[in-house]
Order: structure tokens, then sequence, then C-alpha cells
């Protein structure tokens, strides 16, 4: 096995610019979008802390005995590999996307090359498409909210807007269908869930982006296969996704993911501004990462994305994406990114998936569009 690494010393090649990195590659993403990209005949590159946990992802990947791996232990140390080495994308699935997208995707577009995550919080995505000038000018394309947090719900509203003016009001609702992997939860969930809860909610208000409860507007969705699920108000990639998408001044999220138990979201506000305390937040990403959790099926045969659409005359369009179960979704839509980027589609820019490569990249990652 060829080992790169910033701490090592060993040198790799001198450019590498057919290579696709998997920051994150042991885990679940990470090793199915490594295994989907190596049957595309891409060539993959682990990214991580372990050379052996990688190995062993490689291997279950399909990757070739000896083949090469990135040895680096923090965001910095794999964007200056990245510098180094020029990699044509990497794949970030490590996490903490706030603050490690950024890192990354500068590295990228140092070297021209392309930079792709799975961030679905408001201020990672937000902090990612800030980036657009940059990327622009760079040549470089960088997509984030790359699974079916972002691309579900957003690929539904630009189906509805499609050839109408901007509306005046959007919701989406996303309902993601899991089945859970026994194990630890892992630092890079944990941390997702820890910045939610500090986060609060959010939702535009003639175009503003203004605080809002977590958990607020409970609903119960029923499905087009007769299914349904309670969902509540969130702050999320899909409500910056369908703002950008639609135009509307109104735009408001929720997921199935956000509590609504009355009493559980009425502790959230204080819960909330404890985890904002550093010390506090890093301890509780901590010991929630350790958390063993039981390997449990999905709850539902399908992951439903929702959109309802309305314009100022009237006019009210509605709209689902239906798709198998969530995280394989993500894997999916994160592979089928990549592979475009990789072979020089997308324009340069920071984008959401659907701004990047068109609505029916939710098809082409298998999802089906049910509209009105």
């Amino acid at each position: 096995m060829t080992e790169t690494s910033g701490t090592s010393g060993t040198t790799g090649e001198n450019r590498t610019d057919d290579e696709v990195w998997i920051v994150g590659a042991t885990g679940r993403v990470g090793r199915g979008v490594a295994g989907r990209l190596a049957a595309r005949g891409l060539t993959v590159v682990p990214v991580g802390r372990s050379r052996e946990r990688m190995a062993a992802a490689g291997a279950e990947a399909g990757l070739p005995a000896g083949a090469k791996v990135v040895v680096a232990d923090s965001a910095e140390r794999i964007a200056k590999e990245a510098v180094r080495q020029r990699p044509r994308v990497v794949v970030n699935t490590m996490g903490a996307y706030a603050t490690t997208a950024p890192v990354i995707a500068r590295a990228c577009m140092s070297v021209g090359g392309h930079y792709v995550d799975q961030a679905n919080d408001v201020v990672a995505v937000e902090g990612l498409l800030a980036l657009h000038e940059e990327a622009t000018r760079a040549g470089s394309t960088l997509v984030t909210g790359a699974g079916f947090g972002v691309l579900a719900t957003e690929a539904v509203v630009v189906k509805l807007c499609e050839g109408r003016p901007a509306p005046h009001r959007v919701r989406v609702d996303s309902v993601a269908s899991v089945a859970v992997e026994s194990g630890a939860l892992g630092a890079a969930l944990a941390s997702g869930i820890v910045d939610a809860l500090t986060a609060g909610g959010r939702r535009y208000a003639d175009g503003e982006l203004v605080r809002s409860r977590l958990g607020a507007d409970p609903r119960r969705l029923t499905f087009p296969d007769g299914t349904s699920a309670r969902s509540a108000g969130v702050a999320s990639g899909e409500l910056v996704a369908a703002r950008a998408a639609a135009g509307a001044p109104f735009v408001t999220a929720t997921s199935s993911l956000a509590p609504t138990a009355p009493l559980l979201r009425a502790v959230l506000p204080l819960l909330g501004r404890l985890l904002s305390v550093p010390a506090l937040r890093r301890l509780a990403v901590d010991r929630l990462g350790r958390v063993t959790v039981k390997a449990a099926p999905r709850p539902r045969e399908h992951s439903w994305g929702h959109a309802v659409v309305e314009w100022a005359d009237g006019t009210r369009r509605e709209g689902w994406l239906r798709a198998g179960e969530g995280m394989d979704f993500t894997t999916d839509v994160t592979a089928t990114v990549t592979g475009l980027l990789a072979r020089g589609a997308g324009r340069p820019g920071a984008w959401t998936p659907a701004a990047a490569l068109g609505a029916d990249l939710a098809t082409s990652a298998g999802g089906t569009f049910v509209l009105d």
C-alpha cells in the first residue's frame, strides 16, 4: 500500500490530478462513495487518520491491493496534502463542515481542483456558498449538501418553479428513512446533532433569514404511498437551497429529525444555550460520539422530499421526491456529483447540488419525482 502523510514525511507523486480523495473513507457514506467511484473506473484515494482502517475500507470498496492512502488527522493537514498532491476532486465526509469545508475547499481551489460535501446546516452551507466568487476565479466547482439533505427538497422546488416567476411562499419538508448501523454514533453525526441544537430554528421572512424556535410548526405529513411521519421546523441547508432556487420572500423548512414532542420542544432553547458554551459543546460531541447504538431497519420503505410552492395570485403547486434508504441515496448523490466533476461537468463556483448540475441529478441518483 502506498501511503502519503503530512506527518511521516513520506512523499507521493508530484501531481495526482486524476485522483478522487475520499476524506472519512471509513464511515458509512465514505465507504459507499469509494466503492461506487472505484466501480466506475476512477482512481480513489482514502484519506483519514488510521492507515489500517483506511486499508480495510479500501478493500471493502474494491480498491486494488496496495492502493494509495493519505494519512492526515485534521482539515489543515488534509488541505496541506491536497495543495501538494493536487487531486482532481476532494470529497469531504468528515463532518463539522462549518469549520472543515472552507479549509479543504480553499486548498482545492488553489490548485484548480473541485470539492464536494454533505453539509446540511445553515452555517456550513452558507459558508461554502460564500466562496462562490473565489471558486469562479479559480475555475473550481464546489458542491455542498450533496445528499438526501438539501437535494431531495431543492430538486422538487426547482421542478415546481420551472417556467414561472418567483413565488411568494415555499415550504419544504425532509423525511429520510434511515437504517441504523450498529456501533458508535461517531463524531461527524454527533457534531451535526449538537450544532442543530445550538443553532435553533431559522426561516425566511420578507427575504431575511430570521430566528425561529427549533421544532416550530410541527406537522404530520401523509406521503403519496399512504404512509405518514411527523416533522417540525429546523435550521437546515434545505432552507437555504429552497430560498435560492425559488427566490421566494417567505420560506420555511421542516425535518423528521427535528423534535415534535411538546415536552422536548419546551426544553430545547435551554439546552441549546448550554451547548453554545464551547467547553460544553466539545464535551457533548465527545460523549455523544461515543454512544453505541444497535442496528435497526429503516422505519419506512421510502424517504421523501416534499415542497409546497405558492404564488401571490393564489396558484399552489405541490410535489415530492421519492427515494430509497436515506443514507444510500446520499451516497449515490455524492458519487454521482463527484463522478461528473471528475469528468469535467459542472461550472465554476460554489453551489448546492441542483444549482450546480440540475434537478434531474435527483433521478440520476435513484429518486423519482411525484408532482401535481
